[in-house]
């Protein structure tokens, strides 16, 4: 499975200078937040394929105006044929009156919310924020700091990756690095921009092969009518 991601920065050669083609073998598009939305719009528009979205510390307009013809996949479970991805968006809260910040105590929440959904499919395969995890590509300042619940979170179910953005390679980031490897095993990867990501067969469950008896029935049935 092919992945494209993006986040922070829109990409001039897949807007202004984009050529028919240049979204080809494309099974998934995925934004890690801070995009404008007509920019998922167009590429909606020229993909064969789907736009997911989480939202950024800076898509407060999302509310009134979300990106038409994309998915938003915040605090939901979304399956892509087998394929479990996860959507927590947002930052660390550093102004009071943001749309899409969170303390720490809030984003655990928000988890905590979501955790039914995940242990109903037996867990999920793709963690995608807008902020880092806790020490793994987040920066000190508060504004860019990581959120420990995504710690905590992957150390308990063991995604085969993280897609996060917020911290850019713009901002003179010595340290900054495009994959991390987590001690839990997921592999983490800063979006900025654009990255291409190859997801293998052998990295997730197929179609009703999860081991949650009722979300594999489910979705067995789904699969059979879709083929019918």
């Amino acid at each position: 499975m092919k992945v494209l991601l993006l986040a922070d920065e829109e990409l001039k050669q897949l807007w202004d200078f984009y050529k028919p083609g240049m979204l080809r073998g494309y099974n998934l598009i995925i934004s890690c937040g801070d995009l404008n939305r007509k920019y998922l719009e167009f590429l909606v528009t020229m993909a064969s394929c789907p736009v997911l979205y989480v939202r950024g510390n800076h898509d407060d307009s999302y509310k009134t105006s979300p990106p038409e013809g994309c998915i938003c996949i915040e605090d939901t479970v979304y399956d892509y044929h087998g394929l479990r991805i996860l959507g927590l968006g947002g930052s660390m809260r550093y102004r009071a009156d943001a749309e899409n910040m969170y303390n720490e105590r809030e984003m655990e929440e928000r988890i905590r919310k979501i955790s039914r959904e995940v242990r109903l499919r037996n867990g999920f395969d793709v963690l995608v924020t807008h902020a880092p995890a806790r020490g793994y590509g987040d920066l000190d300042d508060l504004a860019h700091r990581g959120f420990e619940c995504f710690n905590t979170l992957m150390c308990r179910w063991h995604p085969k990756y993280m897609f996060y953005g917020h911290v850019h390679k713009s901002y003179n980031n010595r340290n900054f690095e495009r994959e991390i490897l987590h001690p839990c095993g997921t592999r983490l990867i800063n979006a900025y921009q654009r990255y291409d990501v190859e997801i293998g067969p052998d990295e997730y469950p197929s179609v009703g092969h999860t081991g949650s008896f009722i979300y594999d029935l489910v979705m067995s049935m789904k699969s059979k009518r879709s083929h019918s």
